[in-house]
């Protein structure tokens, strides 16, 4: 069975016209990645590692210079399939003011359908349970630049899923945002994942990347790591030597341990490290 979203040694490259000669940063050597519908996979690298590539590249937004990309069978070189393409994958980014253009929220959640054509009654329907979705119903009549960071970053993945995609790509979706707009942004994530929503994140946040299914890491335009959130964050070494971090509880646990505590090098929440520690108290 194939998979959802099919990756083949993807190259990509930004080329840089205004000088002379033409300057070729290559960005994506050689990716070779496969997503399954309904999975959360976190996406990590450090800046300029190619992350945000990626994503645009499955979004269409981007178009391979070598190897494919497909989604859902289709591929995103041709451009006849681009608009289905960008229907079943919506994208999310880091700033919610880049991707907010009507001064209602309502209005900006429908904005995407009305341009689709979406028949009014079914626009109504979509925007009030978008809305629902990501707890924002009650502000629908508020003006988006009165609203919190998270607030507005809800309110954009509400025109995202009233659009139906069977995906959402997220790039960085909660790095301008304090904690709480992060953990209410992040708590949609999740409940859109459990109800069947396909999710990639892109996240320098080590505590949103252990929620994830699959952690996949990127380094110089090529996957290094690609497993479930306790194998590569019990990979403390490898991680800092790629210029990374772990979750805090992970880096305390890991520190105990060089001091000669017997504690587990997989540890990756709060509630887990609480339980070992206690055991080993006990």
């Amino acid at each position: 069975m194939s998979s959802f979203i099919e990756i083949r040694d993807l190259e990509f490259s930004y080329i840089n016209e205004i000088e002379e000669p033409p300057v070729v940063t290559e960005v994506l050597k050689g990716v070779t990645l496969d997503i399954n519908k309904g999975e959360f996979v976190a996406v990590l690298g450090h800046n300029g590692s190619g992350k945000s590539t990626l994503a645009k590249c499955i979004n269409g937004i981007n178009i391979p210079q070598k190897g494919s990309v497909s989604v859902d069978g289709m591929s995103v070189a041709d451009e006849n399939n681009l608009l289905d393409i960008r229907q079943k994958v919506g994208m999310v980014f880091q700033n919610p003011d880049n991707q907010i253009v009507a001064t209602i929220v309502e209005e900006d959640v429908a904005f995407a359908l009305e341009n689709m054509g979406v028949d009014p009654k079914e626009i109504r329907r979509r925007v009030d349970e978008a809305l629902k979705t990501v707890g924002m119903y009650e502000y629908r009549l508020h003006a988006p630049h009165k609203l919190s960071g998270g607030q507005k970053q809800r309110v954009a993945i509400a025109g995202i899923i009233a659009m139906r995609p069977d995906c959402i790509l997220l790039d960085e979706p909660t790095a301008m945002l304090d904690p709480k707009g992060r953990a209410e942004v992040m708590k949609t994530i999740k409940e859109l994942n459990e109800n069947g929503v396909t999710i990639v994140l892109i996240t320098h946040y080590m505590e949103e990347a252990v929620q994830a299914d699959r952690v996949v890491v990127i380094d110089g335009g090529e996957i290094v790591l690609d497993n479930e959130p306790k194998k590569i964050f019990s990979q403390v070494n490898t991680l800092k030597n790629l210029g990374l971090d772990v979750p805090q509880v992970t880096e305390l646990c890991h520190i105990l341990r060089s001091e000669g505590v017997d504690l587990p090098d997989d540890v990756i929440t709060e509630e887990e490290c609480v339980e070992k520690l206690y055991e080993l108290l006990g």
